[in-house]
């Protein structure tokens, strides 16, 4: 899903650097008036600030999410996406990872609207990935806050410290009023993501509505496919939740599910303490088999 996720971005990014290249074309090099043209087509599709605005195109909560204009913006966010859309992926499977990018994308975009209407220097427009990238951030950071990351230059980063310093810079830059809304919009969808992961500890998966919703959407396209994804992924995934140190019991007559349950809360707790690069290959091996349940 993660690798899905980078494909759809660049996708999209691709198409809006296309566009706009024959749209410059069109005008015979005119930059000013393709910008101007460009500007207008792309504000339909990013998050208004104005709630008039919102009304006419509602779409645009959604469609924000995805797009990007400034190439440094673009890679900084895939390469993020992908940096924390894996660690998410490993340890709580990848079917909700896609959940987690729109529920903090949708969260992000929603204290962007909230912040344009009580805070200064927020813009009229927002776009982006980073509300619902910084979801899986918070998800990681609770996940396995010592799960270590190579990074140039920098060399083994534990993932805490790289989370906590994006955060530290967003509340600094809602401090100093500079894009005030994008920053409150990054603190929005890292909240949902932590949100998400005590809410999966306690038993209460916010990925399966979202699932459930995409599945229908699927099927709309192929048919009954969409609905028979879903009967497998609902029986598969109780076992799974039971990781977080819920219903055990439930299958305590289950001796096979008892130990496997008791194998993966072991090898969530090493790479609590230990980080994730300390695991065995067999360890590896197994959590990569229990995430895809």
């Amino acid at each position: 899903m993660v690798t899905r996720l980078v494909i759809i971005n660049f996708g999209v990014f691709a198409l809006v650097n296309i566009v706009y290249f024959l749209l410059w074309l069109g005008f015979q090099g005119d930059r000013a008036k393709a910008s101007e043209l460009f500007e207008q087509g792309l504000y339909l599709f990013c998050m208004p600030g104005n709630w008039l605005t919102f009304l006419w195109h509602p779409w645009s909560i959604i469609t924000s999410m995805f797009l990007h204009e400034g190439f440094g913006h673009f890679l900084g966010n895939l390469i993020t996406l992908y940096l924390f859309g894996v660690i998410v992926g490993d340890l709580i499977g990848d079917r909700r990872v896609l959940p987690i990018y729109l529920l903090g994308g949708l969260v992000g975009n929603v204290l962007y609207f909230i912040s344009a209407q009580f805070m200064p220097y927020v813009g009229t427009y927002a776009l982006g990935a980073s509300g619902a990238i910084m979801a899986l951030a918070g998800a990681a950071l609770v996940l396995a806050p010592d799960y270590r990351v190579m990074l140039i230059l920098l060399g083994e980063v534990k993932v805490k410290y790289i989370v906590l310093i994006l955060v530290l810079l967003d509340l600094v830059g809602i401090a100093n009023q500079s894009n005030t809304g994008g920053h409150a919009a990054h603190i929005g969808g890292f909240a949902m993501g932590c949100l998400f992961v005590y809410q999966l500890r306690d038993g209460k998966d916010l990925s399966e509505p979202v699932n459930r919703l995409l599945d229908w959407v699927r099927s709309l396209f192929y048919g009954s496919s969409g609905p028979k994804k879903k009967t497998v992924r609902r029986k598969t995934q109780p076992a799974f939740k039971t990781s977080f140190g819920n219903a055990r019991g439930n299958s305590a007559s289950d001796t096979n599910d008892l130990s496997f349950q008791e194998r993966l809360d072991a090898i969530l707790d090493k790479i609590k303490e230990k980080g994730y690069e300390n695991l065995s290959q067999e360890e590896k091996d197994f959590l990569y088999d229990a995430s895809k349940k």
